[in-house]
């Protein structure tokens, strides 16, 4: 499933690529469509399965599936 995690700094987003590349993925750093809204412009498009309780870092914003053109929230950080 593709999924794309915003977050709220630019340093967050080059963190969890890299432990998507870590987990086998080919991640895609892009910025965040119009349709999602983040703090820091930049969202990580990824194939990996989500798992909230290794994956999840305070720069996290929320995790969406991409459903065509529609996106439906996965997860969103209350740690905010």
């Amino acid at each position: 499933m593709e999924q794309i995690a915003t977050f709220h700094t630019h340093f967050g987003a080059i963190q969890f690529q890299k432990l998507c590349k870590d987990r086998g993925d080919k991640p895609k750093m892009m910025p965040v469509p119009r349709a999602l809204s983040a703090s820091c412009g930049t969202c990580v498009k990824f194939q990996v399965p989500f798992d909230p309780e290794s994956m999840v870092h305070e720069d996290m914003d929320s995790i969406y599936a991409v459903e065509g053109t529609d996106y439906r929230l996965l997860f969103h950080n209350e740690e905010e």
